[in-house]
């Protein structure tokens, strides 16, 4: 059975970006409307110019709602991610924009006359909650960075309101804004490299302790998983599902006469036959222990099971595996005995008891002589 990472290292990075785009920018809406709220009560005359405050409220309620309403989706692909990436920040670079020359035309509004502070404060705070949000693309934080700051800005120091050295430090802010937004960048770019590796890591020490070390086939620490599981979907798909148990005759004679070397090297070999003749995508191929291998088949019948099976042993019988060793000596042609079986409701009543049935076919095999096939 062929195995597969969960997912590539690009659509992870992906996945991961955009995840965390979608979960730190939750609340984001909630606070532009507080923040308007705010500014239209701490002005001088909230109940003058109602529709325009209340426009710009139904405005950034606009902009909340159409942001609750993205959501990225697991199954995406690398591409799908990128596009939902795209429209995302175009979202919020239209807010930012928004945001940005409402302040702006607060400020230039005769009829408003809003708490510059309060104002100057809504400039500096949304900035610095950009760079610290999004500092996973940096470039398009900059931008946004940039929309939300400079139109209020430009008209503070347009207009001459406030001492020009508080202008300064807007000024100096900003600049401060650009080295957090690249040192936030940086950051996120580690702990997502470390995040990858630890993942990585963790997929190659699961897959080998799922892998027998000697032939690259799964162990018997996967076939005690996956049996149950194909058991249970066996019976509640009312499918069928066949074993295969396979034991190498006189093996012990190859180790005692040749060595483990050579002892490794034929285990070697008849798992490749193994996979030469068991290789359609459904057959799960596995080394029990010692000389005892399995091939677990979902939706295969008894007699499609046999017949590969039979199919083995006759080709390692009339091909005998090739194995060079050092040792002195003629090696002898390696054959097995198999027993095969199917899964039986009626009396298979769970993952063991079928094994069990299996297992007790391969041991009459042996005791009929070896090098047969015998049906559970």
């Amino acid at each position: 059975m062929k195995s597969m990472s969960a997912a590539t290292g690009p659509r992870l990075r992906l996945w991961r970006e955009a995840s965390d785009t979608h979960i730190r920018s939750r609340f984001g809406g909630y606070y532009y409307l507080l923040a308007w709220a705010m500014l239209w009560l701490t002005s001088h005359d909230p109940e003058q110019n109602l529709w325009l405050w209340s426009g710009g409220g139904l405005l950034l309620l606009g902009f909340f709602i159409l942001r609750s309403r993205q959501r990225p989706a697991e199954h995406l692909s690398p591409a799908q991610l990128q596009r939902w990436l795209d429209r995302r920040w175009t979202l919020l670079l239209l807010q930012s924009l928004t945001w940005g020359l409402m302040l702006a035309g607060i400020q230039l509004h005769p009829g408003i006359i809003a708490s510059h502070l309060v104002t100057m404060l809504c400039v500096v705070v949304f900035g610095t909650a950009l760079a610290f949000t999004y500092p996973m693309r940096m470039a398009r934080c900059a931008l946004a960075i940039l929309l939300t700051y400079l139109p209020s800005t430009a008209i503070k120091i347009h207009l001459g309101i406030g001492d020009i050295g508080e202008s300064v430090a807007l000024v100096l802010y900003l600049g401060y804004l650009g080295l957090l937004l690249y040192r936030w960048n940086r950051e996120y770019r580690i702990g997502l490299e470390r995040e990858l590796r630890l993942l990585h890591q963790g997929e190659q020490l699961d897959r080998l302790s799922r892998t027998d070390a000697l032939t690259g086939l799964n162990n018997r620490y996967q076939f005690n998983a996956l049996l149950p599981n194909w058991l249970a979907s066996a019976r509640r798909q009312n499918s069928a599902l066949a074993l295969v148990l396979l034991d190498i005759d006189f093996f012990k004679m190859i180790n005692d006469q040749f060595g483990h070397r050579a002892g490794d090297l034929y285990l070697q070999a008849f798992a490749e036959r193994m996979r030469q003749v068991f290789r359609r995508d459904s057959d799960i191929l596995l080394r029990l222990g010692g000389e005892e291998f399995a091939v677990l088949m979902p939706d295969t019948s008894l007699e499609q099971a046999m017949a590969l099976a039979e199919r083995f042993r006759a080709e390692l019988t009339e091909q005998p595996l090739q194995v060079q060793t050092q040792s002195q000596g003629e090696h002898p042609p390696l054959t097995c005995s198999l027993g095969v079986g199917t899964f039986q409701p009626l009396c298979d009543d769970s993952a063991e008891a079928f094994y069990t049935r299996v297992d007790n076919a391969l041991y009459r095999a042996k005791a009929a002589g070896r090098n047969r096939l015998e049906l559970a």
